[in-house]
């Protein structure tokens, strides 16, 4: 499927289903604002998922969890006006899940209903199978993130999961069980790529690799990291595919300096009256005046 083809059609779950069973990757990625979700669109992307990732590289907080529910909503409408026909899912963040069954159900609801998603992610793991029952029953469509997961790092000895067969079997059973609760698609965070393999075989349901290797039905990157942006990450499975720092800073910087010497904006850059419309004694300026010199 090529560019022109994916984005001349909305992007459904069928259709992912439809690349796995294909054997055909897919592409996801992470954004948070309109203008950036236009481009990822026009580029091809299939799935976008608004993640609470922004808590960090968009606010500039040191962990998720300062991501809160109505920044979440209001970021990812934004991204829905810019991306129409993507595959877009909402991130819920943390504490807006947690605490019973009816808020994480309402929670979620606004994701569809305010934000126009099409799938919610939730962190979760087998403990919390009766939660993704009662969430598919109320009509939400369910992405199980397994694995490394954020919001409860300080709980987890490891970065990397799924290390031991052991744990490989675990959770392969939770990938499974996700599935048979009514879980839609997984998201599989810093697996073992054997792990993530197995789980990938196994259900029917597509599965979305971050930092879990090639073997998974589609990858998903933090945005920040493909463009080199700061706060991009500096770990194993990241890749820089290109560094917009240093553009974006000297792009600021001819603005700057030019706003400085007086040569922007230029006459090019202004609005004009007609002659004959100028007041008496009135004349369109003819020059700049002397930008003033700082003092000595």
């Amino acid at each position: 499927m090529g560019k022109d083809e994916i984005v001349a059609e909305k992007i459904t779950l069928g259709l992912l289903k439809r690349r796995k069973q294909m054997g055909r990757p897919f592409a996801a990625l992470t954004c948070y604002d309109y203008a950036m979700a236009v481009l990822l669109q026009e580029a091809g992307i299939e799935c976008i998922l608004v993640g609470d990732s922004l808590a960090q590289v968009v606010l500039g907080h040191p962990t998720t969890w300062q991501a809160r529910l109505d920044i979440m909503l209001t970021l990812t409408a934004a991204v829905r006006r810019g991306a129409p026909q993507a595959y877009l899912v909402g991130d819920m963040p943390f504490l807006s899940y947690q605490i019973n069954t009816e808020e994480a159900i309402r929670h979620a609801g606004r994701f569809l209903q305010e934000a126009g998603c099409d799938a919610v992610k939730f962190e979760l793991s087998g403990a919390d199978l009766d939660l993704v029952k009662a969430l598919s029953r109320a009509g939400i469509p369910v992405m199980a993130h397994l694995g490394y997961k954020p919001q409860y790092a300080g709980r987890l000895d490891s970065v990397v999961q799924a290390r031991t067969a052991d744990q490989a079997r675990q959770l392969l059973v939770d990938a499974e069980a996700m599935v048979d609760a009514g879980a839609c698609s997984i998201l599989l965070e810093c697996v073992t790529a054997c792990a993530a393999r197995a789980v990938t075989e196994r259900v029917c349901v597509p599965v979305i690799g971050c930092g879990s290797g090639p073997y998974c039905d589609g990858q998903v990157l933090v945005l920040h990291d493909v463009l080199g942006l700061p706060g991009a990450q500096k770990v194993k499975f990241c890749r820089e595919f290109v560094s917009l720092t240093d553009p974006i800073r000297q792009a600021v910087e001819t603005y700057c300096r030019e706003v400085r010497q007086g040569t922007f904006p230029d006459d090019a850059h202004s609005y004009h009256m007609k002659p004959d419309e100028l007041p008496d004694g009135v004349g369109e300026p003819t020059c700049r005046p002397e930008p003033q010199k700082p003092p000595a």
